[in-house]
């Protein structure tokens, strides 16, 4: 696939979350950002926790984001797809996201190709991961009867819950972990797999909080978006090489 313009890779905004940042600077400054690669953008992917928490009710969603959801209004209103990954913080999204401000969601890992080269993005909560808990607690967060039940709680209810349990969250608390090493790191082994049975160029995770690329021995590269609490970092693609770079 062919593209006139550059290829924006960022993740992990944690839009609401109240550590690392103030929240509404971080809102003002993502904003600002977005707002800057649009001139040269032919497209935008989010790759997952843009939201620090958001849950979809019929009528009803999260108070605040105003300035964000305005400008990728506004941005996908030029001509320019923006794409949404949800995240293990933001996988409650319904319709309003793709209705009202035209983003394309994604709720699972996504192949595509840029000028000849394949790229495999996704968010990565759960890929490759060997915890039992962690893979039980996730079918419980995608379950959908008990979404149900859990939109059948009043808004000020349901959201208050979900607010306070991601600050309690292990980021919420500003508890990070480093690079653990190829094999220790799941999002490696996982694309390692991936990589088994297929050619890829480039992977693209949000999710680890690290900003770094890595080159795997069988070939390949595994991009970590980092985040926008501490390294307000991005990958772009501009045609023939992908780069990861930090906001000033």
């Amino acid at each position: 696939m062919e593209h006139p313009g550059k290829i924006f890779f960022a993740s992990d905004f944690h839009l609401g979350l109240i550590a690392g940042s103030n929240p509404s600077e971080r809102e003002k400054k993502i904003v600002r950002w977005l707002n800057e690669i649009a001139a040269e953008a032919a497209e935008i992917y989010l790759i997952g926790d843009i939201f620090d928490f958001w849950w979809e009710y019929k009528l009803v969603v999260p108070r605040g984001f105003t300035r964000f959801l305005g400008t990728v209004a506004s941005i996908t209103d030029s001509g320019i797809p923006v794409h949404f990954f949800t995240g293990n913080h933001d996988m409650w999204v319904g319709n309003y996201l793709t209705k009202e401000c035209g983003i394309i969601v994604h709720t699972g890992p996504f192949t595509t190709s840029f000028n000849g080269k394949r790229f495999y993005l996704a968010h990565g909560e759960g890929l490759g991961n060997k915890n039992f808990g962690y893979k039980i607690l996730l079918k419980i967060f995608h379950n959908m009867p008990l979404r149900v039940l859990y939109s059948a709680l009043h808004p000020s209810v349901g959201v208050g819950i979900g607010q306070r349990w991601s600050k309690s969250s292990r980021l919420g608390k500003g508890i990070s972990e480093g690079f653990l090493g190829e094999e220790k790191e799941d999002l490696i082994r996982y694309a390692m797999s991936v990589a088994a049975k297929e050619k890829i160029d480039y992977f693209i995770f949000g999710h680890r909080h690290l900003a770094m690329n890595y080159n795997m021995k069988q070939g390949g590269e595994v991009v970590f978006l980092g985040d926008w609490i501490k390294n307000s970092s991005y990958a772009v693609w501009d045609g023939h090489n992908l780069t990861l770079r930090m906001l000033d």
